[in-house]
Formats: structure tokens, sequence, C-alpha cells
């Protein structure tokens, strides 16, 4: 059956054919990889109908977190659908800023901006334990889902999410705003691989004609919405550094920089007010 799945995913031009079809055959199982590779399993005609279910959404190029419905980040298991993005792995040098950030603040005040699955606020909260955390999201099905992970990872406790463009109503003051926003200009889309162009929401990469849209918006609104000693930290996309940096300058952020990931690739835009 993996080797049937192999050929079926590489001929969709698929790189990962063969780890895909174990990770497919393993969810049609329900076990793990590891049980899997160990031949734990007796194959029924039930699996076999799941299995091939399976390769033929992902032969479609449906992402794989989809169709196994869940995603690991920062070590943890989120649950995923189409309705929010696929949690990245570059996005944890994002979470990995903020938890440096808040590690002397105590009960650090910490804002999510476009929250989707919830990864990064339950991340932040697993990890920093007595901070609060809001998470905005203007997708209800996404705030559903960023609920149930959060319930899942027994956090809700400490994260208040709210549906909200951007930022939430009222005046409180954050120590830290993190964001992951869409990022991707417009023009782009048709360019990137169908996982992404055909599966993953648009609401969540589409970024304006120039692709720097939503750090516009979040520069202008985060003076007041910060702590006089607070910070503001974004993902970027590949090049978008210099341009996002000076957003926050005409902002009236006169400290900011830029954090890489990895790959080396300057991942993270993180600016102060003073």
């Amino acid at each position: 059956m993996l080797e049937e799945g192999r050929r079926a995913l590489s001929v969709a031009g698929i790189d990962s054919a063969r780890l895909d079809a174990e990770i497919l055959l393993a969810a049609a199982c329900h076990i793990s990889r590891a049980m899997l590779l160990a031949d734990a399993v007796r194959m029924d005609s039930d699996i076999i109908k799941r299995f091939r279910r399976m390769v033929a959404r992902r032969a479609e190029r449906e992402p794989l977190a989809y169709i196994i419905g869940r995603k690991e980040f920062f070590s943890l298991d989120f649950e995923v659908t189409p309705a929010v993005l696929i949690p990245r792995p570059e996005t944890e040098t994002l979470v990995e800023c903020a938890l440096k950030f808040v590690a002397d603040r105590g009960a650090a005040r910490t804002l999510d901006i476009g929250t989707g699955s919830g990864a990064i606020a339950v991340a932040v909260a697993m990890n920093a334990l007595d901070a609060h955390v809001v998470a905005t999201d203007i997708s209800e099905d996404a705030l559903a889902i960023a609920r149930r992970n959060a319930i899942r990872h027994r956090c809700d406790n400490r994260i208040e999410f709210v549906r909200a463009d951007l930022f939430p109503e009222g005046d409180m003051r954050f120590d830290v705003i993190l964001s992951n926003p869409p990022y991707i200009a417009d023009a782009e889309i048709a360019a990137l691989e169908p996982e992404v162009r055909e599966h993953e929401p648009r609401l969540a990469t589409s970024a304006g004609n120039d692709g720097i849209a939503f750090y516009r918006r979040i520069a202008a609104g985060c003076p007041s919405r910060l702590k006089s000693d607070g910070a503001v930290m974004v993902e970027i996309g590949a090049g978008q550094a210099r341009a996002v940096k000076a957003l926050f300058r005409s902002a009236g952020f006169s400290n900011s920089d830029a954090i890489r990931d990895l790959a080396g690739i300057e991942r993270v835009v993180r600016a102060r007010l003073s």
C-alpha cells in the first residue's frame, strides 16, 4: 500500500511522495508513523479504502495537514482545517522572539493579531505561564478552531479570543504585540504552489498590490496599544524587512531590527517606541 501511494503521489509531482504516503497510511490506520514503520498493523479493506481516498486528495495537491487534520508547531499538535493557514516552522522564530521578550515581565499582556489556528497564541501561553494573551481574528471559523486548540492544550483560561479586524476594542495596552499577517502580493498568488494557491484561505495570504498592506495598518495602530516599554514583532516575507522597518519608523518607532530564521532569511521585524 505504501508503494502504491508513493507511485500515485510521485506521478502528481509531489517531491515528498514516500513520506506523505507513510503519514497518510498511518492516519488511515489511526496509529503513529513509528508504529506503521514497525509493521504493527494488520491491513483491512476499510483501511485500504480510507488510505486511497486520502492519497487521491493529496494527488490533487490538497495540503497534507488538511487531509489528516493536524499540524505540529513549536512541539505542540494543532487542529487545522481549510479555514486557517497551516502553521509553518519559520513562524517559530516569531514565538521565540516573543518568549525572550516576556521572560522577565511576569504577567505580560500579549496581543496576537490574526491568530488563525491559534498556533502563536497557544505556543506563547504554553511557554510563558504567567502571560495573558488576547488573540484576534476576523474569521469566526478560525476563532472556533483556535479556541479548540487552546482547550486541547489546557491554556484556554489564559487566552481571550476576540473577533476583530486586527485590534480589539477598548484601550488595553500590551507588553508585546505579535502578528503573522498576510504578506503575499496579489500578483504573486498565481505563482504559488497549488497547495497554497488553491487550498489555503486567501484571507490569510493575500496582502494587496505590494504585500505590505497589513503592516501599514499594524504600524499605525500599535503606538496607542503598546505600553511605553513594549514591543511589536511581526513575521515578514523574504525581502520585506527594509520596507516594513520603514513603516514602523514612519509610525514613530525609533528602534527596529530584523531577526533571521534558521534558513538565514530575515523573518521577523521587531520594533520599539524608544
